[in-house]
C-alpha cells in the first residue's frame, strides 16, 4: 500500500517532484545567489555568463528604494536565476575567490618581508634584492632604517606602510 498521492510525482519520468520546502529552499539560495551578483562591481559582473534579462534586471535593482518592492523584485531575480547555466556562474565566482586568496598569499608574503626586512636590516635587504633586483635599493634602506628607528620610539608606523608600499610596487600587486 502507497502513501504517494498522484502529486508526489512527475507523470513523465516518474520521478519524485521536489517538496515545497525544497522549492522554497532553492528560491531562497537563487536569491541570495542574485544578491552576491547585485553586489559585484560592474567589471566583475561582466565576467559573468549573464543573460540579457538577467542583466537588466539586476541593474534595475538599484534603481529600487521600496523595501518590499526590491524584495518582489528580488523574487523576480531568483525566477530568472532558474534559467541561467549556474554551474558556469559558480565557477567564475570560484575563479573570483581563487584570486582573491591568491592576492591575500602574496599580501601576506610581502608583509612578512617589512618584518623581516626590519628586523634583520642588511641581510634581509640582500635577500630581498636576489628575488627582486629592480627596487630601488637607496630607498629600501632608508625606509628600513626610518622603520626601525620608528619601532624604537614607539611611534606610528608610517615609515613601516612606506616600505609596505615600496614593497607591494616593486613585486607589482
Amino acid at each position: 500500500m502507497s502513501f504517494d498521492s498522484p502529486t508526489d510525482s512527475d507523470p513523465q519520468d516518474g520521478a519524485p517532484r521536489p517538496s515545497k520546502t525544497q522549492r522554497k529552499q532553492e528560491m531562497h539560495a537563487l536569491q541570495a545567489l542574485g544578491e552576491k551578483i547585485i553586489a559585484l562591481s560592474e567589471s566583475r559582473r561582466a565576467k559573468l555568463p549573464l543573460s540579457d534579462d538577467l542583466l537588466f534586471a539586476i541593474e534595475e535593482t538599484s534603481r529600487i528604494r521600496s523595501h518590499e518592492g526590491r524584495r518582489r523584485h528580488m523574487q523576480y531575480v531568483g525566477k530568472l536565476m532558474r534559467r541561467e547555466d549556474l554551474s558556469a556562474i559558480q565557477a567564475v565566482f570560484d575563479e573570483f575567490e581563487q584570486e582573491s586568496q591568491r592576492r591575500d598569499h602574496a599580501f601576506h608574503r610581502l608583509e612578512r618581508w617589512r618584518d623581516r626586512l626590519i628586523e634583520e636590516g642588511d641581510p634581509a635587504v640582500e635577500a630581498f634584492v636576489a628575488v627582486y633586483p629592480d627596487i630601488d635599493r637607496q630607498a629600501l634602506r632608508q625606509l628600513i632604517r626610518n622603520a626601525q628607528r620608528e619601532r624604537q620610539r614607539d611611534k606610528p608606523p608610517t615609515n613601516a606602510r612606506r616600505l609596505f608600499k615600496l614593497l607591494r610596487d616593486t613585486a607589482e600587486l
